[in-house]
């Protein structure tokens, strides 16, 4: 776990020092809205002929959409959802108040906002495919323990504590706290966890499309 955490801690600087170039990320989220997100199934063997490149260019894009949108949520479910051709952009909204539960201080927004892609993938229009419901909650249960395992957490104040900041910082309490959050780079450094959430989740996927190759006749 110690190696971990300085990785974690190496990432926390990196992301705390990056220069962000807002005006690129901005532009790319408008012509997602203007154009809507990729559609169509994935080519498998293209894409697991990328499998590294995708993977990282999930985690930056969903730190950087966290850090344009504020919302840890958003960042990891939109980057996803770019890269897989799920779901619409019209649903980011509605993830808006899941970052802590509403900042209450329960699950971390990264964690909901993968688990939201990962029902946009697997699940089905139909509601009573219960198949594809189960599969959803399968996968889910792959997700959630690597998360925990690589952050060492699920929840909100436990990941402020343990990983970023060294204490809860509960940003919508007050205007204080979310000053105090803002100033210690709270924007920044939170990008951390979209990013691992999202590349958790991509991992899931390419993974599954890995054992869907395997078991085709040659």
């Amino acid at each position: 776990m110690e190696k971990k955490r300085k990785k974690l801690q190496r990432r926390l600087s990196e992301l705390e020092t990056r220069v962000w170039n807002r005006q690129q990320i901005e532009d790319r989220f408008r012509r997602l809205l203007e154009e809507g997100l990729p559609q169509g199934p994935l080519d498998p063997m293209g894409t697991l002929a990328r499998k590294e490149e995708i993977l990282d260019r999930v985690q930056r894009r969903a730190e950087q959409y966290e850090y344009l949108s504020r919302n840890c949520a958003k960042g990891a479910a939109l980057a996803l959802m770019e890269e897989f051709g799920a779901g619409g952009i019209e649903m980011i909204k509605g993830l808006s108040p899941f970052p802590g539960i509403g900042m209450t201080g329960w699950i971390c927004g990264a964690v909901t906002g993968a688990l939201f892609f990962l029902g946009l993938y697997y699940g089905k229009d139909e509601i009573t495919d219960y198949e594809a419901t189960g599969r959803a909650m399968t996968v889910a249960r792959v997700f959630l323990p690597r998360f925990q395992s690589e952050v060492g957490t699920i929840l909100c104040p436990e990941i402020h504590e343990k990983v970023v900041f060294g204490k809860y910082m509960d940003p919508r309490a007050s205007e204080e706290n979310l000053r105090a959050f803002r100033e210690a780079r709270g924007y920044e450094k939170c990008a951390l966890l979209p990013g691992i959430a999202a590349r958790i989740a991509a991992e899931i996927v390419l993974e599954d499309l890995e054992k869907a190759l395997s078991r085709e006749p040659t």
